[in-house]
């Protein structure tokens, strides 16, 4: 794991900031200036990041308890995708304090003394310029790399970082990987972002299913585009209850719409509901027959219809001739 080196860095993030030229206007020294200026931190203070208490801790977990549990398999798969390049794998909360964490054991006490561990406080506020909490600032993905951070103490990691929404489409915290490791490459970040990226998809799309576990789940959007987040709750008389931040976005769907009794049909179109119905239809019969070793009778009882509703039911959906 890398060491923590200075090199004079809070003397390169100052005189960056006195340029008037283009290194003072990037995004990256917005977040300098605001590390410094509005926060009024100190590039070269060398104390530890901010804990909070096991009280504290206790009560960000409960909060977040509904997208961790939904977020553990995903958790999972991204730390043995990334486990064995020396990265540990954080799941936040919109404060920038990761609840939920993944880490080989043999790192563990380097990363616990560099505060990646449950409890530590990574918000821009507190630690400046970092991959957590600029992330958050911004509410965009970004990676942080080494001299990017604005503390000395930080410029030996690497955070590559990607805000995850709620069921509402509100910021609900983020999906981070952050190493120590000196020999990151920008092809070996590349890649770690692209992970990151699909696993707080996946996590935003798996709670958006569990808190919604009742209605029909519609992927929106141009399915070309395969953007698995964009998803509408839709319930039995076809209006939408719910939408991800990603479907919101995509379709101009708004808390107010919801509530006004948004139909899927005006955000989707008659003929991709009618299409999705017919779909979800299909898998109902399917899974009856299924369920009942394909059995005709004994589906058409579990479904509630006639055994003649039911053939005629096969013959529409074109399951007629489908093997049982």
């Amino acid at each position: 794991m890398g060491e923590r080196t200075g090199n004079g860095h809070g003397s390169l993030i100052k005189q960056a900031l006195d340029d008037g030229a283009g290194a003072a206007r990037s995004a990256l020294a917005a977040s300098w200036r605001r590390s410094m200026s509005l926060y009024g931190l100190d590039p070269e203070d060398g104390g530890r990041p901010d804990t909070l208490t096991e009280q504290q801790l206790r009560e960000a977990r409960q909060a977040m308890e509904p997208m961790t549990r939904a977020a553990q398999a995903v958790l999972d798969r991204l730390f043995l995708a990334v486990g064995d390049t020396g990265c540990c794998v954080l799941l936040t909360n919109a404060d920038g304090v990761p609840v939920e964490r993944r880490g080989a054991a043999a790192d563990d006490e380097t990363f616990h003394r560099w505060g990646l561990w449950p409890g530590a406080v990574w918000s821009e506020a507190v630690e400046g310029t970092n991959g957590i909490g600029t992330a958050l600032a911004e509410h965009r993905p970004l990676t942080i790399h080494r001299d990017q951070h604005f503390h000395t103490r930080n410029t030996a990691l690497s955070c590559t970082s990607h805000p995850i929404h709620d069921p509402m489409g509100r910021l609900a915290g983020l999906l981070d990987v952050s190493s120590c490791r000196a020999d990151a490459t920008e092809g070996v970040l590349g890649l770690i972002a692209a992970a990151v990226a699909d696993a707080a998809r996946a996590i935003e799309a798996q709670t958006f299913r569990q808190a919604f576990s009742q209605a029909r789940i519609v992927l929106a959007g141009d399915p070309v585009e395969r953007n698995t987040a964009a998803l509408l709750a839709v319930d039995r008389d076809d209006l939408v209850i719910g939408a991800t931040r990603a479907a919101r976005l995509a379709l101009a769907i708004t808390d107010e719409r919801i509530a006004g009794q948004l139909a899927a049909s005006e955000v989707l179109g008659a003929g991709a509901v009618e299409a999705d119905l017919l779909e979800a239809e299909r898998g109902a019969v399917r899974r009856a027959l299924a369920l009942n070793g394909g059995n005709v009778s004994a589906a058409a009882r579990a479904l509630g219809v006639s055994r003649a509703t039911l053939h005629r039911k096969l013959h529409r959906l074109g399951l007629a001739n489908e093997p049982n």
